[in-house]
Parts: structure tokens; C-alpha cells; sequence
């Protein structure tokens, strides 16, 4: 069977976009994820994207197998991107600017800005040991500035869950973490059943930071959205920055805000469609 695709990117986070409202069940597997992600031998991607029906009265569903395989919750960069092809989908019966659109991390709403940009309320962040889920603090408490040992040295972590789990640290020079190595250790580290992503986070401003990411099941990637929101909340919760920001990625920027009167977390960034082909 032919499958028609089309390939976005986010500030370089990159996935496979596919056509998938007429079943609720993926229409590529897994291992078939993992042959289309590898940038040798298949189109190369972070993930795969599927645009499902909605569930509980949402527009539509979101699912996402990263390159490894894996399925993970939610992917900040990846709904937007879903969101474009959605707009590109409908094309002229388009009648809304916004999607209620559910994933595994919960009810997300993208919104199509005038400018291009994708504005998403992601929610509330989640904050407990157990929402994570982490053994760093007791189950019902935040896990804020504690330490955590990876690779003989001592880190000063803050744990946000934005629909997927996040390990921040805040360090002097971002660009100076090796990744490659130091990655890994954070993501498989018994600490997070369940593994994480990692950002490195440098405050440049209170109202700019520079952050590196390793994703769980993806690895190193130019971009991760749930990772600059979850970074920013972070930064409020131990101090270091404002409420409203800008997160430099590899990728580019994106602009997050956690709002005091909401309390919800907002992301503001680009989508933009690459090229279609038939699988």
C-alpha cells in the first residue's frame, strides 16, 4: 500500500508527517519508524508523526514514534509541525485557526498565527516526584536544585514534566557539554524509571537562555519544545529567569511564556513543511 507522507521541521527537529485519520491505529509500525529515520537508508527524521481521529472531543490525535522506536508522550516541536499539516490537509474547508488535538501528555491546543508561527498552549506543568516519574525526592514532592550523580560528577537538577519528562541542569557554558557522551548516561539513569530528556540550560539574560538537548529515544536534536518549556519553568522555580523568554536552540528560537494568571505554559515557534513523497 502507498502512503503518502510530507516532511517538517521545527527549528531543524524534523519528522515524517502522515495521513492517518482514517484509522486509529498507526499505518506504519514501529520497526518501520526506525528504517524511515535513519538519514542513510530511509528519509531521515527525529520521529514519525501520525494525524489520527480525535479522542473525546478533540479535532484530532497525535501519536509519534521517535527514531529509536520508542513512543513518547508528547513532542513540543512535532505539534506544531502537525499542526501545519493539518492546516495543509484541509486546505480550503479549513474554518479554524486552532486545534484541540490529543496525545498521550494530554490535550494540546496549537494555534496558526498570522505570521506563520505556531502558538501552543501546553498546558500545565507538572511538578511531583511521581508526575515525572522520579525516585530524586518523595513522590509528592517537587524535585527542585537537587543533586544527581552522572559520570562521577555532581549535578544541581530541577525535574518538569510538560507532558513528558525533563531533567534540567543549569551550567556555565552550554556549547561545552559533550553531549555525546554525557546524554545517555542522564537518559538510562535509574533515577528516571521511565528514562528522560536532558536539556543544558546557559542564562545569558534573565529573558534569554541557551539551551542543548538530549532526547530520550532521539538523542542529540537541533530543537525540542516540551524541553525549552519545561527549561523556562525551571528557571522561574529556582530563580534564574523570567516568566517570559527567549530559549535559543541549536534549531533557533523559540519564545515560551508561563503565565501568572494561568498558570498554563505557552510556546511560540515556526513549522515548515520541507517536501512530500510516497512511501
Amino acid at each position: 500500500m502507498a502512503i503518502e507522507f510530507t516532511k517538517y521541521h521545527g527549528l531543524g527537529n524534523d519528522f515524517i508527517l502522515i495521513d492517518n485519520r482514517s484509522s486509529s491505529v498507526p499505518v506504519v509500525t514501529p520497526e518501520q519508524a526506525i528504517k524511515l529515520c535513519d538519514r542513510h537508508f530511509g528519509i531521515g527524521a527525529d520521529g514519525v508523526i501520525f494525524a489520527l481521529p480525535g479522542e473525546n472531543g478533540t479535532d484530532y490525535t497525535m501519536r509519534i514514534f521517535n527514531s529509536d522506536g520508542s513512543e513518547p508522550e508528547m513532542c513540543g516541536n512535532g505539534i506544531r509541525c502537525l499542526a501545519g499539516f493539518l492546516a495543509d490537509l484541509e486546505g480550503e474547508s479549513r474554518n479554524q485557526d486552532s486545534y484541540h488535538i490529543h496525545t498521550l501528555g494530554g490535550v494540546m491546543t496549537p494555534q496558526l498565527l498570522a505570521d506563520g508561527q505556531v502558538k501552543v498552549d501546553m498546558g500545565l506543568p507538572r511538578l511531583l516526584a511521581s508526575e515525572i516519574p522520579t525516585n530524586l525526592t518523595p513522590a509528592q514532592e517537587k524535585v527542585i536544585s537537587q543533586p544527581l550523580e552522572v559520570a562521577g560528577q555532581t549535578w544541581d537538577v530541577t525535574c518538569v514534566n510538560m507532558g513528558n519528562p525533563h531533567c534540567i541542569t543549569f551550567v556555565e557554558d552550554a556549547a561545552a557539554i559533550e553531549l555525546e557522551t554525557i546524554g545517555p548516561k542522564f537518559e538510562h539513569h535509574p533515577a528516571f524509571p521511565q528514562r528522560i530528556n536532558t536539556e543544558f540550560i546557559q542564562v545569558v539574560r534573565r529573558d534569554y537562555l541557551k539551551m542543548r538537548v538530549w532526547e530520550r529515544g532521539a538523542g542529540i536534536t537541533l530543537a525540542c519544545g516540551t524541553g525549552a518549556c519545561a527549561s523556562l519553568v525551571a528557571g522561574v522555580l529556582t530563580g534564574k529567569c523570567d516568566r517570559t523568554a527567549t530559549v535559543e536552540l541549536p534549531g533557533g528560537p523559540l519564545q515560551i511564556e508561563w503565565s501568572e494568571i494561568d498558570q498554563r505554559v505557552y510556546m511560540t515557534g515556526p513549522a515548515e513543511r520541507v517536501f512530500t513523497g510516497i512511501l
